[in-house]
């Protein structure tokens, strides 16, 4: 009537075929996110590049406006420095 032996045969066949199916599925899971995540290491590498130019092309400009007005540049950055002095000495 109850057979264990093809029972417990028929469940070990299950269990190596469950043991394949999810080692492929995770295989294909760990790849499928390395790619993502590739790409997307790629974006924010171009992003930082982009980025770091911008910040260059601004530098320049604001050197450019530095050196022509040094006076001005020299009381604004003063000014600047009394505020925040004054701001941090309420709180």
């Amino acid at each position: 009537m109850f057979d264990s032996d093809r029972m417990s045969e028929e469940l070990r066949t299950l269990k190596v075929d469950v043991t394949r199916l999810l080692s492929t599925a995770g295989e294909e899971m760990f790849e499928s996110s390395k790619e993502r995540t590739e790409a997307l290491a790629d974006q924010i590498k171009a992003a930082l590049a982009e980025l770091g130019e911008t910040v260059g092309e601004e530098q320049e400009q604001l050197q450019g406006l530095i050196a022509d007005r040094p006076i001005t540049s020299l009381a604004s950055a003063f000014a600047l420095g009394v505020v925040v002095g004054f701001m941090l000495r309420r709180h």
